[in-house]
């Protein structure tokens, strides 16, 4: 019986578990401990210099810290609009909020009405949802060439930034819009000391395990 050779997914997914492992494993060196923890948060952030946007968009996963940090870049003068993504209503709880008699609010209605609050006159919808980074990269091409965007500021939380920069860089080669990757400033995680709690250590550990596998997948973005 000849030897199986190794499915591709499942030997990244061994190399970034070794990685992870021994990563915490160096954390736990009180002397190197808290350097290694601050490098490895500082790895999952991304901030672009910005310049003159025609948009700013609010990733699908930044919630109240995008749209706080999307208002702030407005008011300093970076663009003049936002835009946020669709967020379809869903069938059974849409329905279940209006048997009862209460409006229900959508992830990018709310967006629009925070936005709104905090001065933001111009705001569009992104007409298709995403689920997760890889659609974002996938909608955000499409959609700057059909508004003839020359420049996009794309807000994201402080831990999503870096894989986000990465995925955008792959999707808009050979389109004409320049992408800048923003972090939030009000985003919860925090590069310095996000080790310090059980949330901050669930986000960090998760999203270091995706930027790896990202890395491993495209080792040239």
């Amino acid at each position: 019986m000849g030897r199986m050779r190794p499915v591709p997914g499942r030997r990244w997914l061994r190399v970034v578990s070794a990685v992870v492992v021994l990563s915490a494993a160096l954390a736990a060196i009180p002397a190197v401990r808290g350097s290694a923890l601050r490098a490895a948060g500082g790895a999952l952030v991304a901030d672009d210099p910005l310049g003159p946007a025609d948009i700013i968009v609010v990733a699908s996963d930044a919630d109240g810290a995008g749209v706080l940090e999307a208002a702030d870049l407005v008011h300093d003068g970076v663009a003049t609009r936002v835009a946020v993504f669709a967020d379809p209503p869903d069938p059974v709880i849409d329905r279940e909020f209006m048997r009862r008699g209460i409006p229900y609010e959508d992830v990018g209605a709310r967006s629009t009405r925070q936005l709104r609050a905090l001065g933001v006159e111009t705001i569009e919808q992104i007409p298709r949802a995403v689920v997760g980074t890889e659609d974002e990269g996938r909608v955000l091409p499409e959609w700057c060439d059909q508004h003839r965007f020359r420049s996009v500021v794309v807000v994201s939380t402080a831990d999503h930034s870096r894989r986000l920069r990465r995925v955008l860089r792959r999707s808009m080669k050979g389109h004409q819009t320049t992408v800048m990757v923003r972090r939030a400033r009000f985003s919860s995680f925090d590069p310095e000391r996000w080790w310090r709690s059980r949330e901050g250590i669930r986000t960090g550990v998760v999203e270091i395990q995706k930027l790896l596998l990202d890395v491993a997948r495209h080792p040239l973005s």
